[in-house]
């Protein structure tokens, strides 16, 4: 379907303001950051608007932690320790080795706590410092020993350090990446795919590579025109709402996770994380059965896994080893989740998933479900990997009525071979009786986690990657079927398959990008590089322009300040780049050099704004209709910024409201105090004054030279 030469870079790659890094693999592009002036503006005003600009939803992002932690450390006017606390804490949390932990735990009590007590700059509760000292006394260092302090610490950065932030450089820089993630609009263009790796019933999954990181990703692309003949269009949408919930938050390793979706005409596409080391049905094959030591490994990351979803009231309803896909080290992750159901509104009784994995209430058609079918089919994999057989299938039939008539019915019986609590964490899982089914009587995977079975795993160790995988996929070979195995669609099945406009409506929504995967891919790989880049970029940049697009409008009333695209007027037939600055009464369309005097179009010579966005040559526009015999009555406005092009229409439609509402109030007390009717025909009134100033005239007179009555007066 597509190979890496069929995957061309973007087509506008080659501008100037774009940059190149070299990877070991080639090329990689890297698009430079929206301008600093152009872009602050309009994103402080969207933040704020979404309730973005909060200190936790800053804080919390990768980029957003980043950039406040390099304004504390180097930007800020007082030095603030308490962020150098919080890091020293976040370390301690993460120390493994108990006797590294106690001896970090005495240098972060005397260098934090202790020297700024005996200095008399402790500013910390007396009940923190007891918590503290109670378990140093102790000789424990629990990982939440200095958990006082972190809310304390919390309330002293969102206060000063974060105000000041925000009026920072580095805030205008966490803008500009802000600004580069909500706009991002994938095409196949933007990734170089590779071979085939696998295939399903809607398509076929690709290795690839993100051509501005050089990240390397698994491409899912599903076929339109076969999902429709199939009917599989909510299959389609649900696998997509699913990893978005599974891929958005805390970060799950135990999980094929989503970065971005995006489709084309023909194909949806998931851009998911890449598992070069085979599943374990092929390695089964390859290695023969686990024995219960590494069985063991596999239960308690895929435990992980599943706790992850239950805790998001998500049941997979598709766990098998075909399923469980490894990583190059030999650790797994859980694939494919175009099965699972969200139950957090309403159960689930669909009888789907693989028979010989399906618990009994998913057999028993019209029985609502929940989370714990996925135990009964833990149970059922563990067997697998112990015995090579689902215990269903323990004749090895293939007839799916009799495996199901035995999932219901038939009472497994385990090998003498196995450990007593091995029997009993499979007696424990394989109940048919959902209330008496391990993980199912009250406190979910913590039922699972403590059994005999698992007595001595650290579940933090387990999450760390810690425990040493029982078998490393060989490196340098395909761990899995081979691209002629695999084989292809036959596309004579989907000839006579036509995708009308209903058909793509149905997926309007489908793009997406799960922002702190998004943020840790940058953070991971060029970062740095565009940072120091942009810098240099902007820089000259400000050099060359006039002093008064750098001038802080913060004083003013300056409503919006930035770049946009204009179109139209007397002799203009070609898009013209304008810095525009939006006041209260009028719009000021500067030239990029800034040398010749802005055009002005005031708010009472605007008729109209349009309410949606209107087409015309190529871009979605603005479209402005002015009542001026020296125009041409349509003034068209666009902006590749897709957010701000919304910021700007809707600060446009704001501004022109208010004007009208204003312009009409004045009419009407100039009526009264000249003693005739006056209609409120905003012609009779020009808004005026020049930049700088503050009120509605941006310096000027409201309702200067209204006109005369017949005395001449004002």
């Amino acid at each position: 379907m597509y190979s890496s030469s069929q995957s061309q870079q973007k087509t506008d790659i080659t501008r100037p303001e774009d940059f190149m890094l070299m990877d070991v693999c080639g090329p990689v592009y890297v698009h430079r950051l929206p301008l600093s002036l152009s872009v602050r503006s309009v994103m402080y005003k969207y933040l704020e608007k979404e309730n973005e600009l909060e200190f936790h939803k800053i804080f919390n992002q990768v980029i957003g932690y980043n950039l406040f932690k390099d304004f504390c450390e180097n930007d800020s006017e007082e030095p603030i320790q308490q962020f150098k606390f919080y890091e020293q804490i976040k370390q301690f949390e993460k120390t493994e080795c108990y006797d590294e932990r106690k001896k970090m735990a005495r240098e972060i009590y005397d260098n934090f706590i202790m020297e700024e007590m005996l200095s008399h700059t402790y500013d910390y509760s007396k009940d923190a410092v007891i918590s503290v000292q109670k378990y140093l006394l102790k000789n424990e260092v629990p990982v939440n020993l200095f958990e006082p302090y972190i809310e304390e610490i919390f309330s002293y950065l969102k206060g000063k350090p974060f105000k000041k932030f925000l009026e920072s450089d580095k805030f205008t820089r966490f803008c500009q990446w802000k600004n580069l993630e909500l706009n991002l609009q994938l095409t196949m263009n933007d990734f170089s795919v590779h071979r085939i790796i696998g295939r399903g019933g809607f398509g076929e999954v690709y290795g690839c590579r993100k051509a501005d990181t050089g990240k390397m990703y698994a491409m899912k692309c599903l076929d339109k025109k076969r999902i429709k003949m199939k009917q599989g269009e909510m299959l389609a949408l649900n696998e997509r709402s699913m990893l978005q919930v599974v891929s958005t938050g805390n970060d799950c390793p135990f999980i094929v996770c989503m970065t971005y979706a995006f489709h084309t005409a023909d194909k949806l596409c998931f851009i998911l994380d890449l598992m070069n080391g085979g599943d374990l049905h092929y390695h089964l094959s390859q290695h023969g059965v686990f024995n219960e030591d590494e069985m063991k490994f596999y239960a308690a990351e895929v435990i992980l896994g599943l706790e992850h979803m239950h805790k998001r009231f998500i049941v997979y309803r598709d766990l098998k080893p075909a399923n469980i896909l490894l990583d190059e080290n030999g650790h797994i992750r859980i694939s494919d989740l175009g099965l699972a159901c969200d139950f957090s509104r309403k159960k689930p009784h669909a009888s789907v998933g693989t028979h010989g994995y399906m618990a009994p209430e998913v057999l028993s058609k019209g029985t609502a479900y929940d989370s714990c079918a996925d135990w009964f089919s833990f149970g059922c994999m563990l067997y697998k990997l112990l015995k090579g057989h689902s215990p269903f299938r323990q004749h090895k039939t293939k007839d799916k009525h009799e495996i199901d008539k035995m999932t219901l019915t038939m009472n497994v019986e385990l090998p003498d071979a196995f450990s007593l609590e091995l029997k009993d964490l499979l007696e424990s899982l394989l109940q048919r009786d959902v209330d008496k089914r391990l993980g199912c009587m009250g406190t979910g995977p913590e039922e699972v986690k403590s059994h005999p079975f698992f007595s001595g795993i650290d579940w933090h160790q387990v999450y760390m990657h810690k425990y040493t995988p029982p078998l490393i996929p060989p490196r340098g070979e395909v761990n899995a079927a081979d691209a002629f195995d695999i084989g292809s669609f036959d596309e004579e099945d989907t000839k006579g398959i036509k995708l009308t406009d209903s058909d793509q409506e149905l997926y309007k929504n489908f793009s997406l990008t799960i922002s702190e995967r998004w943020q840790q891919e940058v953070i991971e790989t060029v970062y740095e590089t565009i940072n120091q880049e942009t810098d240099k970029v902007e820089q000259k940049k400000k050099a060359k322009q006039k002093q008064h697009f750098d001038a802080d409008e913060k004083e003013s009333d300056c409503i919006l300040h930035g770049y946009i695209k204009k179109y139209g007027g007397s002799f203009a037939s070609l898009w013209q780049t304008k810095y525009a600055k939006l006041y209260p009464n009028r719009l000021e369309l500067h030239s990029e050099s800034g040398n010749n005097k802005p055009e002005l179009i005031f708010m009472d010579q605007i008729e109209d704004i349009s309410s949606d966005f209107v087409p015309y040559k190529g871009e979605q526009c603005i479209q402005i209709r002015v009542n001026d015999g020296s125009r041409d009555g349509r003034i068209l406005l666009t902006n590749s910024d897709e957010i701000g092009l919304k910021e700007w229409a809707y600060s446009l439609r704001s501004a022109h409201k208010v004007s009208q509402e204003l312009l009409g109030s004045m009419a009407k007390k100039a009526g009264k105090i000249y003693g005739s009717e006056r209609d409120g025909n905003k012609s009779m009134y020009i808004i005026g004054g020049g930049g700088g100033g503050t009120g509605l005239g941006g310096g000027g007179n409201v309702g200067a030279n209204i006109q005369k009555n017949s005395n001449g007066a004002n």
